[in-house]
């Protein structure tokens, strides 16, 4: 009995660490801005996937609501916290539905089963960050009105960094397939 207690302790550590250190690791995605045309590029759609990928559907949703609650609570780990705000304000703002389909993205690219063939892996990890960008112009037309160049300003500025995550993404979980299982059935 006392061994089944302790391995479950473990278990809970186990996540615990997971979720942690993955947070830490998106948080740290937003912040980092790579020059690119039109616009600079954070890595959080990246990281955001490869969470997905790598602990599966559950675990990566939970790691990205995680995530979430962490900038509701005031923690700047946002793109644009603390210069543009913290907390809910932040949350509520023209991002949060970019934010709130990280979850499903990350669900999704934790669902989809990923094998040696890069154009299902590559389709699957389009049809996984698109999610992010309907929810994220869904929100945006509900906050600025639908009048306004909604895809013009949420979306087209992004997409030549999203093809190239996306390309970057689509080879490594083509190629190292076999280790993101290992991954995930550690877990």
């Amino acid at each position: 009995m006392e061994s089944v207690k302790s391995l479950k302790h473990i278990n809970i550590l186990k996540y615990f660490l997971v979720i942690l250190i993955s947070s830490t690791l998106l948080a740290i995605s937003a912040k980092l801005k790579i020059p690119f045309y039109p616009v600079p590029m954070t890595m959080q759609t990246f990281v955001v996937l490869l969470i997905g990928l790598c602990f599966g559907w559950k675990l990566g949703g939970t790691i990205i609501t995680f995530y979430l609650l962490e900038g509701v609570f005031g923690l700047p780990v946002f793109s644009g916290t603390p210069e543009k705000g913290s907390g809910v304000i932040y949350f509520v703002g023209p991002t949060m539905g970019y934010l709130i389909g990280f979850i499903f993205a990350a669900m999704l690219s934790g669902f989809f089963k990923f094998d040696k063939n890069i154009i299902l892996n590559f389709l699957k990890l389009v049809f996984s960050v698109s999610v992010i960008y309907f929810l994220g112009v869904i929100w945006l037309g509900s906050l600025i009105g639908w009048d306004k160049p909604i895809i013009d300003l949420g979306v087209k500025p992004f997409l030549l960094a999203e093809l190239f995550k996306i390309t970057l993404l689509s080879l490594i979980v083509t190629l190292l397939n076999d280790k993101l299982s290992i991954l995930k059935r550690w877990l």
